[in-house]
Order: structure tokens, then sequence, then C-alpha cells
């Protein structure tokens, strides 16, 4: 019996690395810490009262921010496994079978667990905000798809020590992924994993395309939406088109290695290559669905920092659009070396160049917004700073991979992977970290340390372009990707070590990002205004941190920047009733044989929005935001949703099943599939579904707040 427990142990747990028992030993501590804490100061029915059950879409951003950023620390570890190994020549710091695992799940989780829950936490936190919105459209479907991603992204990471990672790539091509060449259950899951997160992140793109259609404030129409909001539509227009054909392929890889079918298995009649063509017909969209929020995210940054109305506003929703439906027909460039000839090639070829060009034009439409503005650079400027450069590096190299014969050179060698890494982190994760300066005052009610955040961005920076400038070369020099070692007389090592410190100075630079946070939270600089930065739209209208039914009133919008217009307006009733006052004050004083010099009043306020028709920004600074809110509708009772505890309850369903089906234990998968239905019909016959605040209540939460309504 002893012995059967052995064996079964020693095939359940990943044993034999001296990293994975260490990971082991830190999971387990982990574990213990949270539960001890939660016990000794009380919190259980808090932690499901207030953040398991909620469907407060904020509070279900705040979670998927969180979760993204753990996933960033376990990427990132995976990273620096990697270029350790890859450092010197001939190094056994990593097995060939480990450094497999590590670069699989190091593209799995800083595609799909971390760009993605990233995007819907900022999605979240600041959509509805935007919008005028009280929640998004379906707040039960919201709390699901967190949950979905959240235990999809939990049976992926268990891999790690329980059964074995995959390891035939982030996108698992056959025949390395069929059950010939991977008979563990690492493959298996990649695909549960995936597969349950993926069901989360398609009803977040149906639920955001609803919110925007349907919920807008009075007023706002699709032409008068803060740019945000678009990049989020164009975003969600292509999650709705792209993750169904993961799904399928997903399912039609499991079905091969669990049934015995032959979709992709050549020697059975199959055809690996239609797999190749379905993962990057949703591989090559995802690209842009990471990336397409980030524009939206500097378009507001820019137009903030710089005091002045973004440059072509509608240029910009139709560049954004066009992105997302030639995100659709460029996806064989990946594989331009597989034969399928020259009228291919060059069809994919002459269409990936036509994306370069909306993808320019947003550039082009920063600059001229920033072009003779008065440009203040907090934070997020300095990340939007550090993007442009970095992004057009990385559009002029997808440019060289486009060109189909020049690609048979740069196809599958480290210029590629160089090229990849600037696109996603230069794009994708310094837009993110640009947005999460942005809002962070918003959503917490303090900002973060200016210092130590400059810090975060040098040593970001610094160490991006030291870790990825000498991959370029080391592509051209022949060095192919997922290599585990080389020899010394490659030539390769010098380039390699210098890419690896620049990978530790990113690591370094993440760890002050934590000091930040922590320093922050210790030393709080609180926002009492809720517009630190002189913001333009309508998050910025209301208190920071914003109130659970976001606001008072619903707002009336008449234009894109409705916030800063507003703030013009007040200013102009002020300058007009100061100088009514002056001029009677004149007439006191002249009886008083005195003779005043006229005060300056324009001085202390924004002439003429530079966007409007004027060249340039004659603010100094920011307007203070009134303590009133915008006015909108009359003030009444706020229609708001019941929290619930089946979305937590029917994912962790879903997660059993996906844990019987990686091993084939149907005593274990049914029972989760059961209890997938049992929520469902649980959820039927679920009435009371919402309430309504009070107005005492609402009139109470905004005096608090320092507003009257």
């Amino acid at each position: 019996m002893l012995d059967k427990i052995k064996d079964f142990a020693s095939e359940f747990f990943v044993t034999g690395d001296p990293l994975i028992y260490g990971a082991d030993v830190a999971i387990a501590l982990t574990i213990i810490a949270v539960v001890s804490v939660l016990t000794y100061f009380k919190k259980w029915r808090w932690l499901w009262r207030e953040w398991l059950t909620t469907v407060d879409h904020k509070r279900i951003g705040i979670m998927y921010v969180i979760a993204s950023l753990l996933m960033l620390f376990r990427g990132g570890v995976d990273a620096l496994l990697m270029r350790t190994q890859l450092a010197i020549p001939n190094n056994e710091f990593l097995s060939p079978e480990h450094y497999n695992a590590i670069f699989t799940t190091h593209g799995v989780i800083m595609i799909l667990f971390m760009a993605m829950p990233l995007m819907f936490g900022l999605f979240n936190l600041v959509v509805p905000l935007q919008l005028g919105a009280r929640d998004v459209a379906f707040p039960f479907l919201n709390a699901l798809s967190f949950w979905l991603f959240f235990w999809g992204a939990m049976l992926f990471n268990m891999s790690f020590v329980i059964g074995g990672s995959p390891d035939a790539g982030w996108l698992s091509y056959p025949p390395l992924s069929e059950l010939s060449h991977s008979p563990g259950v690492g493959q298996d899951f990649y695909i549960w994993g995936i597969q349950i997160s993926g069901i989360g992140s398609l009803a977040t793109g149906i639920n955001f395309i609803v919110t925007i259609l349907k919920m807008r404030a009075p007023g706002m129409k699709l032409m008068k939406m803060p740019m945000f909001c678009w990049s989020v539509l164009s975003s969600c227009l292509t999650i709705i088109m792209a993750f169904p054909i993961l799904t399928v392929t997903l399912a039609l890889l499991f079905l091969d290695r669990y049934l015995g079918a032959h979709f992709f298995t050549l020697d059975g009649g199959g055809n690996p290559m239609m797999y190749i063509n379905l993962i990057w017909m949703w591989g090559h969209p995802e690209v842009y669905i990471v990336v397409l929020p980030a524009f939206g995210i500097f378009s507001e940054i820019v137009a903030t920092f710089s005091r002045k109305r973004l440059f072509g506003y509608g240029s910009m929703v139709f560049a954004l659009m066009c992105i997302a439906v030639l995100s659709f027909t460029t996806w064989a460039h990946h594989f331009f070396t597989m034969g399928s000839g020259a009228d291919v090639n060059a069809f994919f070829a002459l269409t990936t160049m036509l994306i370069a060009i909306p993808t320019g034009v947003k550039v082009f439409n920063w600059l001229f917004t920033m072009y003779r503005g008065r440009i203040t650079f907090k934070t997020p400027m300095l990340w939007t700073m550090g993007f442009i450069p970095c992004f057009v590096v990385g559009g002029m190299t997808g440019v060289m991979l486009s060109v189909a014969p020049a690609d048979f050179q740069f196809h599958n060698s480290y210029f590629l992977i160089a090229h990849f890494h600037q696109v996603l982190i230069g794009g994708v994760a310094f837009g993110y970290f640009a947005g999460l300066y942005y809002w962070w005052p918003k959503v917490f009610g303090f900002k973060l340390n200016e210092r130590l955040g400059r810090w975060a961005f040098w040593l970001w920076n610094i160490g991006f372009y030291v870790c990825f400038m000498p991959q370029y070369a080391l592509g051209l020099m022949g060095m192919t990707r997922r290599v585990n070692t080389y020899g010394w007389d490659t030539g390769w090592w010098e380039l390699n070590f210098v890419s690896t410190i620049g990978g530790f100075l990113m690591g370094i630079g993440f760890l002050f990002q934590v000091w930040q946070i922590l320093h922050s939270i210790k030393f709080m600089e609180r926002d009492t205004t809720g517009d630190p930065w002189g913001g333009r739209t309508l998050e910025w209208s209301i208190p920071s941190p914003a109130p659970h039914y976001n606001f008072a009133t619903t707002p009336v919008v008449n234009s894109a920047d409705a916030w800063w217009e507003e703030k013009l307006r007040r200013e102009r009733e002020a300058a007009s009733a100061g100088k009514r006052e002056w001029l009677e004050a004149q007439d006191w004083r002249a009886n008083a044989e005195l003779t005043p010099q006229a005060p300056n009043l324009d001085a202390t306020r924004p002439s003429q929005d530079p966007g409007a028709g004027a060249t340039q920004a004659s603010m100094s600074d920011a307007p203070p935001a009134p303590q009133a809110p915008l006015p909108g509708l009359p003030l009444e009772p706020i229609h708001m949703p019941r929290n619930s505890g089946i979305p937590f309850v029917m994912s962790l369903c879903w997660f059993t099943a996906g844990f019987g089906f990686v091993f084939d234990w149907l005593w274990i998968a049914i029972p989760g599939l059961a209890g997938v239905a049992a929520c469902m019909l649980v959820h039927s016959f679920r009435y009371k579904t919402d309430y309504y605040i009070p107005v005492d209540e609402i009139r109470r939460t905004e005096a608090a707040a320092g507003r009257v309504v």
C-alpha cells in the first residue's frame, strides 16, 4: 500500500528539481500565511461578503489587477531563469526539459494571464466611469468572467508542481502537443486552463460591447465617447470574433488527445498545418486585442498632460476600427516559410504592410497633440513618452518581417523575439503601466510616489533596451529561438550576457514598483479633489475613490471632453462674477479717492481650448476640480445589482471539471460539470438580483466627500 502511494505521489507531483522544491515550499508558506492572517483577524466573512461575492465593477477590476501583477511576477521569474540559462555558453543551470517548460509557460502567462487580466482590470475600473454609468451591462456575468479567468489561471499554474508543465511552446504546435510527443498531463493543463479562462474573456468582450453601446450617459453619442472607450470597443469586437477560433482549435486538439481523433495527426489523415493556421487566426488578432486599449490609454494621457484636446479624434477612431478589421487578414505572415507559394505570401505581406498605416497614424496624432502644448512630465506621461520610440522601432522591425523574402532569414530567429517583445512590452506593458499610474488615484484615493515611480520607469526602459537590442543582432548572427544552450564557437555569448543584464534591470524596476506601492500606502498622499491631473473625462468629476454607485445623478454630456468643458464653463462664470465684484469695489474705492489697479483675472483661468481652434495651451496649471458634481438628471433612488456567490462557485466547478479531464478522472470531471449545471439552474430561479440606494444615503455619502447634490 505504501509503495502504491509513493508511486502515485511520484507521478502526481513534480519531483527531482531543486527549483521545483523551492517553489513548493514558497507556495506552502504563502498559503499558510494567508490563511493565518485571515483567521487571526477574523476576515473570512469579510472576504466572502466584500470580495468573493462582489459584482461591483470597481472591485472586480481591482482583483483583475492584483491577479495580473502576481502573474507578471511569475512570468518575469520564468524570463529571468531563461536569461540566466543563456547568459554563458554550455550552461547547465536548467535542463533542456525544464527550459522547454519554462519558455512555454512564460509565453502563456504573459499574454493570457498577465496582459489580458490587466487589460480587463482597466476596462472594469474606467469604462463605466467614463460612460457615466453605474455599472457594466451584466454585473453577474462580469463576476463570472473574472472567476473563470482566475480558476483557469490557477489550473494552468498548478502544472508547475502537479503533473508537469506543458513544454510544446506557448502555442502548442502539433505534433509536439499531440499524445505521441507529449504523453504527460502538462498539455491537458494547457488546454483546460486556457479554455476555462477563455470563456471568461469572451463573456467580458460581449459585456463591454453592450455596456458601451447601451449605457452611455444622456447626450454621449458614439463620436463623443472618450478615446479609451473607443479602444475598448474595438478590442472587444476583436475578442468576440477571435476567441471562438481559439476555443474550437483547443477543443479539436483535446479530442485528438482524449478520444484518439486525427484532426492534426499527419499519419492519421489530419493536417498539423491546419492547427497552425487556426491558432494564428486567433493569435495575431490577440496581439491587437491587448495593444488597442493601450492606444486608448496613451490618447487620454497625452491630452490630459498636454492640456490640449486630442488631435484628429475622427482619424483615431477610424484607425482603431481599421486595425480591428485588418488584424484578421495578416495571420499567415507568421509562417511565410511553410511553402504556400508566392501568391499567398504576397497577399499576406501586403496586408501586414497595410495594417502598419493606421497603426502609424496614431503616433502622429499623439505628437500633434503634444505640439505647442504645456506638457507636464508626471509618471503616466513618462511611460507614454517611453512608449513612442519603443513602439516605432517595433513597428519598423515588424514591416521588415512582413517582407516575405527577408522573413526567410528572420524567421524563427532572435530577431523575431526582439521584435515581439519590443511591441508587447513597449506597447502593452508600458501602456498598462501608464494607465495604472494615471487612474490609481481615482481607484484607491491616493497617488503613487513620483520619485520611486521615476526610478522604476528608468530601470524598466534602460533594462528593456539593454535586454532586447542585442537580440536583434543575435538573430542576424544566426541564433534561433528555443535553444537552451550554445557553444563558445558561435560568438553569441557577449551579447547574450548583456541581454541577461538588461533582463535583471527590468526585474529590479518591477521591485521598485512594488516598493512604490507599499511606500505610497504607508505615506499616503490622498487625492482630495477627485481630479489630481486636471482630467478631461467624466471619471474625474466624482470623488476619489469613486462611491459604490459611481454617480449621484446621471450626468448629461455635450462633448467628448465633458468634464474639461464643464470646468471651463465654471471658471468663465467665476471670472465674470469676479469682474462684477471688482466693478462694485471700484465704485466704493472711487468714493474713497482710491485708484486701484485692475486685477488680471484672465491670467488665472484657461483661454480657449487649443483643440477647439487655438494652437497653444495658455493654461499654466490644471484648473482645480470644483466640488459640485457635473450637471445631470434629478436625484433619485439608485438601482444597483446585488452580490452573488454563484459566479465563484460555478467557476470553481469548472476548475474541478477541468482538473478531472486533465487526469482522465471522470469521477471528478462529471460532478464538476454537474455543479456548473446546478449553479445555472439556481441562478435561473434567483429573482432578488437588485436593490435601491435611497436618496438620503446618497446625500450622506456625497456630503462626506464634501459635495452637495
